[in-house]
């Protein structure tokens, strides 16, 4: 069994920071690529960035390359998201996923964490 749960979610002007934490739990770390989705009501989840099991590669969607940086702890079982450069757009709820097989946007599977909301004020 594995265990998804993020945090670090919350409310932020636009132009602010915030870093996103998901720590995973139950399997080996090391075993799952990483990746964050978000979604808005109404919309279909969309893929933000996702990074390699050893954490040597990384992907990101086009509208946040520059702006958002996925990174992984393999110590502490984490992995984050650095968001800066927040826009009223980027207002949703992010959710972590751990994929055994796949990393990018066609990652999914069943170890997805329950979300942390993001909302950015204009």
């Amino acid at each position: 069994q594995v265990h998804v749960v993020e945090s670090g979610g919350g409310l932020v002007q636009a132009g602010g920071s915030l870093r996103l934490s998901c720590v995973v739990s139950g399997r080996t770390f090391s075993s799952y690529a990483m990746g964050w989705f978000r979604q808005v009501p109404g919309k279909e989840r969309e893929f933000v960035a996702a990074v390699s099991w050893s954490g040597d590669d990384t992907y990101y969607v086009s509208f946040v390359k520059g702006r958002f940086t996925i990174s992984r702890d393999k110590a502490n079982n984490t992995v984050y998201l650095q968001m800066n450069s927040l826009k009223p757009e980027d207002t949703a709820v992010y959710y972590c996923v751990a994929d055994p097989k796949r990393v990018g946007p066609a990652m999914g599977g069943d170890y997805w964490g329950q979300g942390t909301q993001v909302t950015v004020s204009s």
